[in-house]
């Protein structure tokens, strides 16, 4: 079968991660897979080394000074469909809404549904939802709200988890002192400063989670993306500072450097205030890290027993303060859990799901 996902970007967001993963499995199973994106910022291939079995196109996007969040996102899809060649494909998989919108007929998987503001979003988020002819969620949770907002049922598919990967990190003891030792003890977020990642309640935990914790620093890594949060930056290092706190903000880590930042963590925070399934926080567990995340109900059906789950600031505080005091009491139920999810299973259920839409594949 000829299956082309697209996705909108190199950089390492939680839908790349899951874009190429799954793009590197499928070809693993025998699969003639091609995935497309846009290569912003003069970027001529992914944030980590691909699979050779898997094609990519990489479409060339380079930066304008001074273009608004609308204007990029409709630049975005035009370049995209310009460049998208869809003769000879049995599935077109699109990965978000950028995507979605770049091709004609697709199938869509929706990690997480979004309420934008502005024009142009509003307008490519609706109509990615609502244009394909199948639909994919990362979890039941998502899968209804897309039942109950729009009438459309969809294929539930869990993420994978490279959970070897990070549980590898966490016998690497030299890579991961090394971290301890730029660092200290600290909590970990992954994900950037952004409204979605909940970071502005995440600082207020971690100012009164100081005052019995006072040697543990906040580290916050990632944060590629496409829209602009100059403002919600700036509001999170105003607060910090009447906070009189400073968390270390590394930017995009190394990809090769991720599992033993993760691994090193004393406690990994997710405070997100929507997200589909929560692959940086499901890797955390697959190191052996405790997880305090947000009380949400995809999450709770992502996590279940597996992690410490709070509502506000002062409930992330005092979780945070119960994993750092006791951080194997869910050890080993969290990489269980982590272990249970696999790309190979992920791939093998979208096959499924191709063949039941394309009964005779060229």
């Amino acid at each position: 079968m000829r299956i082309a996902l697209l996705s909108y970007s190199t950089k390492p967001r939680g839908g790349v991660v899951h874009t190429l993963a799954l793009a590197e499995a499928l070809a693993a199973l025998g699969e003639d897979v091609t995935v497309w994106t846009l290569g912003r910022g003069g970027d001529g291939g992914f944030f980590r080394a691909v699979d050779p079995r898997v094609r990519q196109r990489i479409v060339p996007f380079a930066d304008r000074q001074g273009e608004g969040v609308g204007a990029r996102i409709l630049r975005s899809i035009a370049t995209l469909r310009a460049a998208f060649e869809p003769d000879g494909f049995d599935i077109v998989h699109a990965q978000d809404c950028i995507s979605a919108n770049a091709v004609d007929r697709c199938v869509r998987t929706v990690h997480h549904l979004d309420h934008f503001t502005t024009p142009e979003l509003a307008a490519c988020h609706e109509r990615a939802i609502v244009e394909p002819f199948a639909h994919v969620c990362v979890s039941a949770a998502v899968a209804a709200e897309l039942a109950a907002g729009w009438g459309i049922q969809a294929t539930v598919i869990p993420n994978g988890v490279d959970a070897e990967r990070f549980a590898r990190a966490a016998e690497d003891e030299p890579a991961r002192r090394r971290w301890r030792e730029r660092l200290g003890r600290y909590v970990l977020a992954v994900g950037g400063i952004e409204p979605r990642k909940g970071t502005l309640d995440l600082v207020e935990a971690y100012a009164a989670l100081r005052e019995a914790e006072p040697d543990v620093r906040l580290v916050i890594a990632g944060g590629e993306t496409l829209f602009d949060y100059r403002d919600y930056r700036a509001r999170f290092d105003e607060r910090a500072a009447e906070l009189g706190v400073e968390p270390d903000v590394l930017g995009p880590v190394d990809h090769a450097d991720l599992p033993a930042l993760v691994a090193a963590a004393a406690v990994f925070a997710f405070p997100s205030t929507k997200e589909g399934f929560g692959l940086a926080a499901m890797e955390a567990l697959a190191a052996g890290v405790p997880l305090v995340t947000r009380e949400l109900p995809v999450l709770r059906e992502v996590f279940g027993p597996a992690a410490r789950f709070a509502a506000d600031p002062a409930g992330f505080a005092g979780h945070l303060r119960a994993a750092l005091a006791d951080p194997d009491s869910l050890r080993i139920a969290g990489r269980t859990l982590a272990a249970g999810y696999s790309w190979p299973a992920a791939a093998a259920a979208h096959l499924d799901l191709y063949r039941s839409l394309t009964p005779t594949p060229r």
